[in-house]
């Protein structure tokens, strides 16, 4: 059974960094694509990043480029967000996802075949 367990969040001042954290069971980081998508209430889930299984290629979002990291750790079987300089309009649920295929670009949301079930970023002074 897949299951994407998400954790890290919080409240962070603008100008702060958080990490993000998705623990994968049910398989490996190394098989499945990865990527993290945000939400705010009212709008669509945006994509933010994606980690290519096959290669380790990475696809960010525009509004996060030089400041969003995502990687992943094959030991721990675990991917992370690693987010810098954060803004308040970077304040949203973040959810972890993963599917079968190779990316090339940003992927849409129903490209990805499992979810986690999101944890809270909220950037505010």
């Amino acid at each position: 059974q897949v299951q994407l367990v998400e954790s890290g969040g919080g409240l962070v001042q603008p100008g702060g960094s958080l990490t993000l954290s998705c623990a994968a069971s049910g398989f490996t980081v190394d098989y499945l694509s990865t990527g993290w998508f945000r939400q705010v209430p009212g709008k669509e889930r945006e994509g933010v990043s994606c980690l290519g299984a096959s290669d380790g290629s990475t696809y960010y979002a525009d509004s996060v480029k030089g400041r969003f990291t995502m990687t992943r750790d094959s030991a721990k079987n675990t991917v992370y967000l690693q987010m810098n300089s954060l803004k308040p309009e970077d304040t949203a649920v973040y959810y972890c996802a993963a599917g079968l295929f190779d990316p090339v670009g940003l992927p849409r949301a129903h490209t990805y075949d499992y979810w986690g079930q999101g944890t809270q970023v909220t950037v505010s002074s």
